[in-house]
């Protein structure tokens, strides 16, 4: 049977239910228990209390005058059982009118079955909402193979509201996103950390090296970026006596796609007064080790043929080592040729090879030769200063800065520097970038004056990260795609 021919028999239904007085959206419902409260309440068939629950109808088998039915809320499932004997001939002719999909309230008492199984005996039903579309919730036959199903990655994505309805194990990953920000949130709170909003909309985008997303202001007539980070807005807070405050909101940068990026991402961002990158990593360690624990119940993880362990302390590793290490160059030595030899041996497409240089170069050597090395938990610390306009000169060895990246699955989870709070220094180090972006660097930084007025009213010396809560809820919840993480992620527009 084809969707269209479906669409239309309900639509059918409709007009007949409309012709018979049935309202087919409903205003409101009084439910009294959800189906877990009911299941659980159940004392014995001599149980007069009465029930009152609300939700969706994912099965229905009509026998005669009676008939089954299962009703599915953001609890679980329970059986209904509608009997034509005690509803009313006209009452119980409406059951035929409705289709899997429908939203209705149902009340009665609770029974048992001759199968043992707890159901509800329908004293009376309304109907909620008459869904006008079939889920695609898939048929089982004989040999246990689901057809009809919603499999579809593109298509799951694209009609998120479909794929929650009928995929019980989708929702589960939403209710773990939002608790794994109540934790962070949670964490942050309980060490004083005060929750700040800053400007979406900016006149000047910084705190990264990315494309930005931009956007005519009509009041103002001028151009306005989508922040690419939350970075430069929390510093100035710490100008201002806010001395240790966070921030969980989007950040938007205008890259590809990739199982690992959406343009549109949720970090969580934390600046502290008075410490510096090692008080930042003692504070990601302890803030992942106890999230992992509290919503997990272990701190030991299987993923894909190994176990990530969360258990305190992590790896410290360091990053001109690592380069040593797994490609075989001296990054104090060495130059551009010799960077592009190792990329050429690791199989780097040449164009891109060919187009690398200084800092990108650097990065593209650690990105390809280091980053699928690091599966467990891995602080990397001390990175070149080319790479880390915002990060304090490394004590003992100004060629560094104090800045570290976490690593979990090969990827990048978090990002920490001791903050440049120097504003000449800053001054220097934005001009630098500047002529990066001469020589061809879309994604160098901008020069902010706004930013270097405020630290030359003094910042204190800080200690900052930014954590990518969608790269930690495909860790937690064991999901290969990033899509799969965001309710509603970017997409290609339908034709």
């Amino acid at each position: 049977m084809t969707t269209g021919f479906v669409e239309a028999a309900r639509r059918e239904k409709l007009k007949e239910l409309l012709e018979r007085g049935v309202a087919p959206f409903a205003y409101r419902f009084e439910r009294t228990a959800t189906a877990q409260q009911a299941l659980a309440a159940y004392k014995s068939e001599d149980d007069s209390a009465r029930y009152a629950l609300a939700g969706r109808l994912v099965a229905l088998r009509p026998h005669g005058k009676t008939t089954f039915a299962h009703l599915e809320d953001q609890s679980g499932k329970i059986q209904l059982y509608f009997k034509g004997d005690e509803l009313g001939a006209e009452r119980y002719q409406v059951l035929e009118l409705l289709d899997l999909g429908d939203h209705v309230g149902v009340e009665g008492r609770l029974m048992k079955t001759r199968t043992g199984e707890i159901t509800l005996r329908v004293a009376g039903f309304t109907l909620l909402s008459k869904a006008l579309r079939p889920l695609p919730l898939g048929k089982e036959d004989a040999s246990g193979v689901k057809h009809g199903e919603l499999s579809d990655p593109e298509l799951r994505s694209r009609q998120r509201y479909a794929d929650l309805a009928v995929h019980p194990e989708v929702r589960d990953v939403f209710r773990l996103r939002t608790r794994i920000v109540q934790g962070i949130r949670a964490f942050l709170d309980a060490k004083g950390y005060l929750e700040v909003e800053t400007p979406v909309l900016q006149p000047i985008y910084g705190g990264a090296s990315a494309w930005p997303f931009k956007t005519h202001y009509e009041a103002l007539d001028a151009t306005f970026y989508l922040r690419i980070a939350d970075e430069l807005y929390l510093k100035r807070c710490l100008v201002g006596g806010l001395e240790k405050v966070y921030e969980i909101g989007h950040d938007f940068r205008n890259e590809g796609l990739s199982r690992f990026h959406n343009p549109e991402f949720t970090m969580a961002e934390w600046y502290q007064a008075y410490a510096d990158y090692n008080d930042m990593a003692a504070l990601t360690e302890a803030m992942l080790a106890t999230l992992v624990l509290d919503l997990c119940k272990t701190s030991e993880l299987p993923r894909h043929g190994t176990t990530l362990s969360f258990a305190r302390p992590f790896a410290r590793k360091d990053y001109y080592g690592l380069v040593r290490e797994h490609a075989g160059v001296d990054l104090t030595k060495t130059n551009d040729a010799e960077l592009r030899d190792v990329l050429k041996r690791h199989n780097a497409p040449p164009a891109d090879v060919a187009a690398l240089s200084g800092p990108k170069l650097i990065d593209e050597v650690f990105k390809t030769c280091v980053e699928p090395r690091l599966v467990q938990p891995t602080f990397v610390f001390d990175y070149p200063i080319a790479l880390s306009p915002l990060a304090k000169p490394k004590r003992g060895d100004p060629t560094k800065v104090e800045r570290w990246e976490l690593f979990v699955q090969h990827r990048e989870l978090a990002n920490a520097f001791s903050e440049l709070n120097d504003p000449d220094e800053q001054r220097r180090r934005f001009e630098q970038q500047g002529k990066l972006r001469a020589a061809g660097d879309a994604e160098a930084q901008q020069l902010d004056e706004d930013y270097l007025r405020a630290l030359e009213y003094g910042m204190p010396p800080a200690g900052g990260v930014g954590l990518g809560v969608d790269r930690l809820t495909m860790i937690l919840a064991d999901q290969t795609n990033i899509r799969d993480v965001i309710l509603f992620p970017m997409l290609r527009p339908e034709s």
